[in-house]
């Protein structure tokens, strides 16, 4: 296996990364089916039209997961386990919103009995317009360079 992620010993507290995803009709639809939530805020347009959101909306639990992509991504074949995960809703993210998700490194706790490390983050999801939608913390078990894969 190609490892293309950062190791535990290359990580800094202070170290940021992002990426963006346009969210798509196709995250609301996959969303109700993969976590069989029909909600009709989220499934029916114009039930939701009459909503306090004035639209369908993404499921929060798939705004969660979406916010862990860029994680998974960034320690990609260096990480042993993404071993917790919070999040805040704050706003509606709608299908056509440009989503920027940017994480912080907040906390290294070396963990040198599992030749390894775990990385505390902090993370938010900002759409187009510059509100934030939600906020999570997150920790990763990363291995430390020549300790994994």
């Amino acid at each position: 296996m190609t490892v293309h992620g950062r190791w535990f010993d290359e990580v800094a507290v202070g170290d940021t990364f992002a990426s963006t995803v346009t969210i798509t009709e196709t995250h609301l639809v996959l969303s109700a089916g993969l976590l069989a939530d029909y909600n009709p805020l989220h499934v029916d347009e114009a039930f939701a039209r009459r909503s306090r959101f004035g639209g369908r909306i993404l499921h929060g639990m798939m705004t969660s997961a979406i916010m862990g992509g860029p994680v998974g991504m960034h320690f990609h074949g260096t990480a042993v386990a993404y071993l917790e995960h919070n999040a805040r809703f704050l706003a509606p993210v709608r299908p056509g919103d440009t989503l920027t998700i940017a994480w912080t490194v907040d906390a290294l706790v070396a963990k040198p009995k599992h030749g390894a490390g775990v990385v505390e983050l902090s993370g938010s999801a900002t759409n187009q317009d510059g509100i934030v939608a939600a906020l999570a913390t997150g920790k990763i078990m990363v291995f430390v360079k020549g300790k994994g894969p």
